[in-house]
């Protein structure tokens, strides 16, 4: 396997208990504001403008806005505390991550398969991924992250785009994470602002609550009953309030 695959497909492994990865960067660094434009968005590739057009297509307004401000999080995340990770990883593969992360939501698949969404979601990622003509390890390493963006656990270690998934939906979902502390806190409010403006929440909050009941109770064993809480947790998101219209 080519070693700058591994980078830039986000495959360098890190530790799964994201408290670990973290140590002591959320009380030594001062979350700085960072603008959409420096954050950047490959809009310009096309497999990224074919999957834009696939997503509006098939999630809800309310999901693809979530989706991108899941990529615009993760890359202020990434640049602030993980900034070896953030040379390295390609802006491509994140994006194309953020964008189908929740399609096992969308309308058509949520009830159309007994699969958790997540699972069911990353398979779907990667034949969409295929048809669209995007190498065979880019692809792969967009829909393990998929697969594993709710495997929120405590041993063992997970590829970095994982982890990074796992932290950009956590943060604009509930804002509150089991094993990282002030966790709220982790960026500077004019870059959630920002972000947060440039792609509304339409009311996310309470939207995204419902469809984790939804599949709950159509699905007791889903994955996302891995998450304890997660319903009411998203509901109650205490530092996405402000922007909750």
């Amino acid at each position: 396997m080519c070693q700058d695959e591994v980078a830039s497909n986000g495959w360098t492994s890190v530790p799964r208990h994201a408290g670990t990865l973290f140590g002591d960067k959320l009380s030594t660094i001062e979350p700085s504001p960072l603008s959409i434009s420096e954050l950047g968005f490959p809009s310009s590739d096309q497999a990224v403008a074919k999957t834009i057009d696939y997503a509006k297509a098939t999630l809800h307004p309310q999901t693809f806005n979530h989706s991108m401000r899941v990529y615009y999080f993760g890359m202020a995340i990434t640049k602030q505390y993980f900034p070896k990770q953030a040379a390295g990883l390609n802006p491509v593969t994140w994006a194309l991550t953020c964008l189908l992360h929740d399609i096992g939501t969308a309308e058509e698949f949520l009830t159309a398969t007994r699969m958790s969404f997540d699972i069911y979601g990353g398979i779907k990622a990667l034949q969409v991924l295929k048809d669209f003509g995007v190498a065979k390890d880019q692809a792969e390493a967009v829909s393990e992250a998929i697969i594993r963006h709710e495997d929120m656990g405590i041993y063992g270690e997970i590829a970095y785009l994982g982890q990074l998934i796992q932290l950009a939906t956590t943060y604009d979902n509930t804002s509150v994470h089991p094993h990282v502390k002030n966790f709220g806190q982790l960026l500077h409010h004019t870059t959630v602002a920002q972000i947060n403006e440039a792609h509304p929440r339409l009311k996310w909050s309470t939207f995204f609550s419902g469809t984790i009941r939804k599949e709950m109770t159509i699905k007791p064993w889903c994955h996302s009953g891995n998450l304890p809480n997660f319903d009411n947790e998203i509901e109650a998101n205490p530092v996405m309030k402000e922007w909750e219209y």
